[in-house]
């Protein structure tokens, strides 16, 4: 059996900044409230005593700084490992624009449906069958290749939605939305459907 934690990174923002919907072609650093999350995730995962034996994240500098932070606080070196299917979805003409101008173009039945559904709405760049695929595979891999091992996963919120629908019953009743600097883990078996532990965990 294979621990799986899927992370999602700190904030990108802080209190007053404009917040804009930052996908895979905005490469923004971590805030220095998103440090101090990731900073929390260390010291969190320190005192519940959780050994990390490998890490993946995005090529995004947001989600390896998440990792680099959350792992420092580990008695042993852990390798850190660029999934590129882990990068955040390409949000087209929304791309890094203010959230109340993507609400003006989408609309908020298209929102919600991809709050609730991981619907993406017209002109975003993101294949959730592809995703769930990709997902579903690192699932059914992680026990033949890390058997009995913990594994680190950081990504976007985009993404680690499908990581839910990847699972027979979709994540029924669990909110699709990872909130920022919180984390779901999840239990995979060779030759078993993965378990879902806990989800929007945060320290």
């Amino acid at each position: 059996m294979t621990r799986i934690y899927i992370l999602r990174h700190g904030n990108t923002f802080d209190k007053g900044d404009v917040v804009t919907r930052v996908g895979g072609r905005t490469d923004l650093p971590l805030s220095v409230s998103g440090l101090g999350q990731a900073e929390a995730l260390s010291e969190h995962f320190a005192e519940l005593g959780v050994k990390f034996d490998m890490a993946f994240c995005s090529p995004l500098q947001r989600t390896k700084q998440t990792a680099q932070i959350a792992l420092k606080t580990q008695a042993e070196e852990v390798d850190l490992k660029v999934l590129p299917f882990l990068v955040e979805v390409d949000y087209g003409p929304d791309e890094n624009k203010p959230e109340d101008e993507v609400l003006a173009r989408i609309g908020a039945d298209a929102l919600k449906a991809w709050e609730e559904e991981g619907i993406p709405p017209n002109g975003w760049h993101i294949d959730p069958p592809a995703v769930i695929g990709r997902w579903q595979e690192f699932f059914a891999s992680a026990p033949k290749k890390y058997p009995g091992k913990t594994l680190l996963v950081v990504t976007s919120n985009g993404i680690a939605r499908f990581a839910l629908k990847a699972l027979r019953d979709g994540g029924a009743g669990a909110d699709l939305k990872l909130k920022t600097a919180a984390y779901g883990v999840f239990d995979a078996e060779e030759g078993a459907q993965p378990l879902m532990l806990s989800w929007n965990v945060r320290p």
